[in-house]
Formats: structure tokens, sequence, C-alpha cells
């Protein structure tokens, strides 16, 4: 080994034990006792929600998805099926809505050669009581049509649903996209 080498070596190796030695004097010398255990000052640990409010959330969350799901996967080759799966999770209003517009909606989708697929990336509940939920969800997916040259074109949605518990169903009562 050359000198120059030599010399740099003994220089990392010196500053390496400097900093462990200072991070060792701190130790000592600063009287850290290292982790604490609960309770510290300003910090409680929160209790473990009870088992129905945690089936209640999966519960939430999983007809939400499913909700969107059949949203956002519409193909004009098979429109009904798609029709059929929103209808199925839906309530109210919303229900109403949409199945008064599922005729237009399938003369669009026939007329524009239009296939849409997604799936939700993530879902949270914003606020929920024993009966009724609002949920917001992250979506991803494409759309292809005549306007895109029946190429596939991003697209991502955050969607608001509010649900309802229906003899033991959470259905969706309404459903809007937001910024």
């Amino acid at each position: 080994m050359n000198r120059v080498a030599l010399n740099v070596l003994l220089y990392v190796v010196v500053m390496a034990a400097a900093a462990l030695l200072v991070v060792a004097a701190v130790r000592v010398l600063g009287g850290d006792p290292g982790p604490t255990a609960l309770p510290v000052k300003g910090v409680t640990e929160l209790d473990e929600a009870p088992r129905a409010e945690q089936e209640r959330y999966a519960d939430i969350l999983e007809s939400a998805t499913q909700e969107a799901t059949a949203f956002l996967n519409i193909s004009y080759t098979d429109a009904q099926t798609a029709i059929d799966a929103v209808l199925a999770g839906a309530t109210g209003d919303f229900k109403e809505q949409y199945a008064q517009a599922t005729e237009a909606l399938v003369t669009l989708l026939t007329d524009n050669k239009s296939v849409r697929k997604g799936t939700v990336l993530w879902t949270g509940v914003v606020a929920q009581d024993p009966d009724s939920a609002t949920v917001i969800l992250a979506t991803t997916g494409t759309v292809s049509n005549n306007q895109t040259g029946n190429q596939p074109k991003a697209e991502n949605y955050r969607i608001q649903m509010q649900l309802v518990s229906e003899k033991g169903r959470w259905l969706t009562s309404d459903l809007q996209f937001v910024p």
C-alpha cells in the first residue's frame, strides 16, 4: 500500500472511532434512559375498537369498493352486467337516478364504442355511525372509445359515497366525483 492510501485509511478509521466515542459519551453523560414505556406525558394509548365496530368498518369499506368497482368497469359489449352490478349495490335516489339513466348510458356507450376499466386504489371512511357512512375512494383506470382512437386513456378519480345500512347490507345512496 502506498503512503497516501495508508494515510487516508488511518484517517477514516480515526474519524469512525471518534464518532463512536462521541455517541457513547452522549449516551452515558446525557443520562439517556433509552425508550420509555407509556404513559408519557401528553401521549395516550388508544384502546382497540370493539370487534363489532371493526367489522362495521370492514363491511363499509368492502361495500364501497365493490360499488365503485362496478361503477368504474363498463363496456359497450356488455353494459347490462355492469349496470346490474351497480344497481345491486345502490339504494334510494342514487338507485332511481342511475336506473333512469341506463338507457341513455347504453346508447352513449354503444355509439362511442366505450370501454372503461378501473380499480380502487384506496378507500377511507370519513364519517360513520351504525346506520350510515361517508367514504372517499381513490381510483385509477382507463377509458377507450372513438374519441381516444380506441386507445386506452388514463383516468384517475376521487369518489365520495354515502352509504346506508339496509337489512344488514351497506348500500350506496349517493355517489359523487370530487376534485
